[in-house]
């Protein structure tokens, strides 16, 4: 990997929805941010995929991408992951085996400090920091969790009073997979661009190869 000048700050910015019907656009200020602070953006990675998921396209795209010296940063943390926590800690270890940080506003971040720290203060200050992203990464499991278990309350609950239908397709991201594939991308290619992961593509992909059979 190319050793990056500490001279310029370089980031790369992931933005990331569950849900094709969420807005991507909320979370844009942060590059803005990011440049306001002397960051100069590589590149913004915007992703509309579940964040209990590892194999996000643009998550594993930025990953790859990443040089020594530079820094990601996210919204909050559970846009970078609401993976259990050995997932998250693998997750956050692929960032740093590329030589590079991550940065979270709203979780304190004490990576300059420990820069020019020595010793024992060095050994502390990595510590507190390594402590509050373990916390960060496992409140925003729990939050996942928390989510899904209301949800799953609710369903039961409108099954009871005879009000539930089923959960309704994504029409739209149905379409632009299927385009997609018709145009002649990949798998991996399609899950990138529509905002998706493979499973998904692979899944919407057989289901009209299986219409166009009946």
């Amino acid at each position: 990997m190319t050793e990056t000048s500490s001279a310029v700050k370089v980031a790369r910015i992931y933005i990331r929805v569950s849900t094709d019907e969420q807005d991507l656009r909320r979370q844009e200020a942060i590059v803005e941010d990011a440049k306001a602070a002397g960051y100069y953006v590589a590149a913004v990675y915007r992703e509309k995929a579940s964040g209990a998921r590892a194999d996000r396209p643009e998550l594993q795209r930025m990953i790859s991408d990443l040089q020594t010296g530079e820094v990601v940063i996210a919204e909050k943390m559970d846009r970078i992951s609401r993976l259990p926590l050995a997932d998250a800690e693998q997750l956050v270890k692929a960032i740093r085996d590329r030589g590079a940080q991550l940065a979270v506003p709203g979780v304190v971040d004490l990576s300059e400090l420990t820069e020019t720290a020595q010793g024992v203060t060095r050994i502390v200050l990595e510590s507190v920091q390594d402590m509050l992203l373990r916390l960060a990464l496992q409140i925003a499991r729990d939050d996942y969790e928390d989510r899904r278990e209301r949800q799953q309350q609710g369903i039961a609950l409108a099954k009871a009073a005879g009000r539930y239908d089923g959960r309704k397709p994504n029409r739209a991201l149905h379409t632009r997979v299927i385009a997609l594939r018709e145009r002649g991308n990949s798998i991996a290619e399609t899950a990138r661009l529509a905002g998706c992961s493979a499973s998904q593509v692979k899944r919407i992909w057989a289901q009209r190869k299986n219409n166009d059979l009946e």
